[in-house]
Formats: structure tokens, sequence, C-alpha cells
């Protein structure tokens, strides 16, 4: 078994053995937890996507510098390309903020204080 599996298997087994007591909750405890379990998931989207956003941009960016010093000919080319590219990126971390404020609004609006 490979490392990467066992770390994996883990931490599945981890998070099952942690929310096991969720299910013994009655309703009204357990929609809390709900809402407190939407609070988490919106935080981690946003999160992992900013994340691999800003590694994807510092990768497009140095890969661009590296294209510019290698062949300054084509440097409008690579800088429209490199321009292209972190538009492109930056709107999929702005999708994922759309998506984790809905996420959370959802849930806030479902959420009973009573």
């Amino acid at each position: 078994m490979s490392k990467k599996l066992k770390t994996l298997s883990l931490m599945f087994f981890g998070v099952a053995l942690m929310t096991a007591p969720l299910l013994a909750q009655d309703a009204a405890v357990a929609r809390a937890g709900l809402f407190k379990l939407s609070l988490i998931v919106g935080a981690a989207i946003i999160t992992l996507s900013v994340a691999a956003g800003a590694f994807c941009q510092a990768k497009a960016i140095s890969s661009a510098c590296e294209g510019i010093s290698r062949n300054p000919g084509g440097a409008p080319h690579i800088r429209f390309l490199l321009v292209f590219g972190l538009v492109l990126i930056e709107t999929l971390v702005i999708y994922a903020l759309l998506i984790t404020i809905i996420i959370l609004m959802v849930q806030w609006g479902n959420y009973n204080l009573a």
C-alpha cells in the first residue's frame, strides 16, 4: 500500500470517526450541525480554490518570464497569452467564491434560531 493511500485512508477514517456523533443528535441539533458543516464546506471550497489559483498564477508568470527571456521577439504574444490565462484562472477563483456565497446564503436562509 502506498504512503499516499495510507494517509488518505487514515484521514477518511478520522473524519468518519469525528462525524459519527452527529448521527445520534436530534433534528434541531442536527440542523445546527448542518449549518456549521456548510460553513466549513464553504471555507474549504474558497481556501482550496484560492490556493490552487495562486499556484497556477505563479507558475504561469514564471513560465512567461522564462519564455520571454529565451525569445524576446515573442514577448508581445507571450504577454497576451499570459494575461489571457491569468484572467481565466482568476475567473475560476471568482466562480468558486460565488458558489461559496450561494452555499452559505442558502444555509443561512434555512437556519432557524428557534
